[in-house]
């Protein structure tokens, strides 16, 4: 069943609000429903509302980061709507006919040190019945150009196939293709308004040695620092060192720390618990942690210990697809959440908190501007 919260008091939070940031999924990306698809919940995965603050309202933060200014963990604010989609040029631009504020997408290096977006560690294609697999950071820039859709008209590139969750082969069946990308096209190409959200994608299965990843972060920075200009960027990775690496590396741009909160067990203990990602952060300066959403909903008293270390909190996970999931975490204080249906949670959460004709009355007289519903695309939305 979906859920539906016994709101007793339903001016309890009319002056707050919730930022959204879109994760992407085959079927949602950028694409309206006619109707709202409904998500079956366990009541077991979502706290009831003890565990919302008696003072939880959101203060109307910055839609954008700072420009190139030293961010540190006191002043960092997140936006206060956030979206996002995956990974070519053309879906990125797309992002830009909503209310967008960031674009989040993978970034990898290839072998000959070319920073591109690309979400998967394997590349997969489909050769005289054949298929087979290579790793996107053993090939050269002008091989991993050759898959999928070509630049020119009237080449046609290798078969692109990917490998879902449960190990099946398929095709990446979208609506509008476009070409590979490297992240100095990406710069150079979509819109200068949009900011970036970019994730540092490395294999979960590799342990890195720091002069690795130290080469690959400083070919990142370089194309970064060269066509960034005024573009908001934020970086982000599930792997602890580059994202202690990269803080060390620059103090230009907010970096965050992802993580399942245990939901998956792993080798590095740094990446099993919030508690060790609250941890991580603290001792590397970062400004925020992204986690799955139900190590959240399991430990909720986890939220204020965040916010008391003056760090900032999003969450990613397909609980994120229910309304009132979303709903409740805008109760408890999380400062963003990661979602694959944009446009529909968007709506139905800014209905569940929109003003009061009061607030708003009292924002116009005091000449106070309404903040608009900022968004995160995911590069990653035209795939599944």
């Amino acid at each position: 069943m979906l859920l539906k919260y016994p709101l007793s008091n339903p001016d309890f939070l009319k002056n707050s609000r919730i930022p959204i940031l879109f994760s992407p999924s085959q079927h949602s990306v950028f694409r309206r429903s006619s109707t709202m698809a409904l998500k079956a919940v366990h009541v077991s995965d979502v706290p009831n509302l003890d565990h919302v603050p008696e003072n939880s309202s959101f203060s109307h933060y910055s839609t954008r980061f700072p420009k190139g200014a030293e961010v540190g963990r006191a002043s960092f604010k997140a936006p206060k709507f956030l979206a996002v989609k995956e990974n070519t040029i053309l879906s990125f631009n797309a992002a830009g006919n909503f209310s967008v504020d960031f674009i989040e997408f993978d970034v990898q290096v290839t072998k000959d040190g070319c920073p591109i977006v690309f979400h998967d560690n394997f590349i997969l294609s489909e050769e005289n019945g054949t298929i087979y697999e290579k790793r996107v950071t053993e090939l050269n820039l002008s091989e991993f150009l050759t898959y999928g859709p070509q630049r020119e008209s009237g080449t046609v590139g290798k078969s692109l196939l990917r490998k879902t969750k449960d190990g099946k082969i398929v095709d990446w069946n979208v609506e509008a293709d476009d070409s590979s990308c490297t992240l100095q096209e990406v710069f150079q190409k979509v819109n200068p308004s949009l900011g970036f959200n970019i994730e540092l994608k490395f294999d979960d299965h590799i342990v890195y040695q720091e002069e690795y990843l130290i080469n690959v972060l400083q070919a990142i920075l370089q194309v970064v620092y060269e066509n960034a200009k005024d573009r908001p960027i934020i970086f982000s990775s599930f792997q602890p060192d580059a994202a202690l690496l990269v803080k060390k590396l620059q103090k230009t741009y907010p970096v965050f720390f992802l993580t399942n909160g245990g939901n998956e067990i792993f080798y590095d203990v740094r990446r099993n618990s919030l508690e060790e990602a609250i941890n991580l952060c603290l001792e590397g300066g970062l400004q925020g942690i992204v986690s799955e959403v139900r190590a959240i909903f399991r430990n909720p008293g986890t939220v204020k210990k965040i916010k008391e270390s003056k760090l900032s909190l999003l969450t990613y996970g397909k609980l994120n697809n229910v309304p009132e999931a979303v709903y409740m975490q805008h109760l408890m204080g999380v400062d963003g959440v990661i979602v694959d249906l944009v446009q529909e949670i968007t709506e139905v959460v800014s209905n569940m908190v929109k003003p009061s004709e009061e607030e708003l009355s009292w924002r116009r007289g005091s000449n106070s501007r309404t903040s608009k519903t900022s968004i995160f695309t995911n590069g990653i939305g035209i795939f599944a």
